[in-house]
């Protein structure tokens, strides 16, 4: 019976957040919260972000770069963390080459907030990208969506769930 009260009175796990990948201006990665992310839970507090090359068994990780414990920023849609990002002040390992055609996974981790209406934001986001050649032998910055199958998608990515 009281296993029974513990459970019904237990947390819910926090839920893996929805993460965006766009291509930055110079052509590389960068990565952010997802739209809808923001505007359900608004804009949490970033603690780290690491890029991992999701088709390697074990994944390996290519780039990561965090915030000092006594430091952070806001992470809003609107702006983008750039893989390999230069901000000589943070910590953060040299940056690994990125393939096209291989499949890569960021995972945002965020700091918990104050508050009810923080208990409920997720404690970390995810997504995963690729970069896909064109026709033309130039490549592109590819966010795979969450409803893409395993097998070649249109982008010239390899997917794999």
């Amino acid at each position: 019976m009281l296993l029974a009260a513990a459970w019904a009175t237990a947390a819910p796990a926090p839920r893996t957040g929805e993460a965006a990948v766009r291509e930055a201006s110079n052509g590389v990665p960068c990565f952010t919260i997802a739209e809808r992310e923001e505007q359900l839970g608004g804009a949490p507090d970033f603690e780290s972000v690491t890029v991992y090359d999701a088709s390697a068994r074990p994944r390996t990780r290519m780039w990561t770069m965090s915030m000092p414990s006594t430091r952070t920023f806001p992470v809003l849609f609107s702006m983008c963390i750039p893989y390999a990002g230069r901000v000589q002040s943070l910590p953060q390992t040299k940056a690994a080459m990125l393939e096209a055609g291989k499949v890569y996974e960021v995972v945002i981790d965020v700091r918990g907030g104050q508050g009810p209406a923080t208990r409920s934001r997720p404690r970390g986001y995810g997504a995963r990208f690729c970069l896909a050649k064109q026709r033309d032998g130039t490549v592109i910055v590819h966010h795979i969506g969450v409803d893409a199958q395993e097998g070649r998608n249109l982008y010239g990515c390899v997917v794999q769930k």
